[in-house]
């Protein structure tokens, strides 16, 4: 039985290039309070906002850190070391475009923020994440896949990818202007199967840039099955279908 989905998008801060003068983003959500200290930021009292999870993805050259906070407001990977298959990653709160702090909404949402495996890392082996944002330090075991194919220091192919970082809840990886990020109508899925619809704006004017864009997928808790599972991107220009590791 199909089952309805919360998503939540979230767009990461790798660099963009060549920017088109009066470039718009899509709107943002109403209703939502702002603020530039949010009480979900790190090391809050928050039940959730302090937990850390993590998941491989291009095909092994990148992953994704998820954590809980404001939707509106998406960590940066900061800096990134390695020694053997011990990841260290540092985030920072977003840089804020004028003086002062960045003003938040004062939700709480998972956010996915993604960064380059340094080379020599091998994928197909268990890596340790070894995560610090602002007070919260915590690392993340992520298995490894011998299917993967992809070497941490190569080229991307460009292609979306997918993995799981909770029961049901995965991080979609895609590629395209950093001011442009997929926007979700409908998710749905039941087995070893899901799709997921995004909207399509021809008007729409973006950065001519290609960035990495990671969008959080959430089917519910024990709502599909984990392995083997194949998931269909309709609309959007993303027309495809995506096996989801991890």
């Amino acid at each position: 039985m199909e089952s309805p989905s919360r998503v939540i998008a979230a767009l990461s801060s790798l660099a963009a290039v060549l920017l088109i003068a009066g470039c718009t983003i899509g709107p943002g959500a109403t209703g939502s309070q702002a603020t530039s200290n949010p009480s979900s930021g790190p090391g809050q009292s928050s039940d959730d906002s302090d937990d850390v999870e993590g998941t491989l993805l291009d095909d092994g050259r990148m992953f994704a850190v998820v954590t809980w906070g404001s939707s509106t407001c998406v960590p940066q990977v900061d800096t990134v070391t390695a020694e053997g298959q011990t990841v260290s990653v540092t985030l920072v709160e977003p840089e804020s475009e004028g003086d002062g702090e960045k003003a938040c909404t004062a939700d709480l949402a998972s956010r996915a923020s993604v960064g380059a495996l340094p080379e020599g890392v091998d994928p197909t082996k268990e890596i340790t994440l070894q995560v610090t944002y602002g007070d919260v330090v915590d690392d993340v075991d992520l298995d490894g896949d011998p299917s993967f194919t992809g070497t941490p220091g190569s080229s991307t192919e460009y292609a979306p990818t997918a993995g799981w970082f909770d029961d049901g809840s995965l991080v979609l990886l895609t590629w395209g202007s950093s001011s442009c990020a997929p926007v979700v109508e409908n998710l749905e899925g039941s087995g070893a199967s899901g799709t997921a619809t995004f909207a399509t704006d021809d008007d729409q004017v973006c950065t001519m840039d290609m960035a990495p864009r990671a969008t959080i997928l959430e089917f519910g808790e024990d709502a599909v099955d984990d392995d083997a599972f194949t998931l269909t991107l309709v609309g959007g220009g993303l027309d495809g279908t995506v096996e989801v590791r991890g």
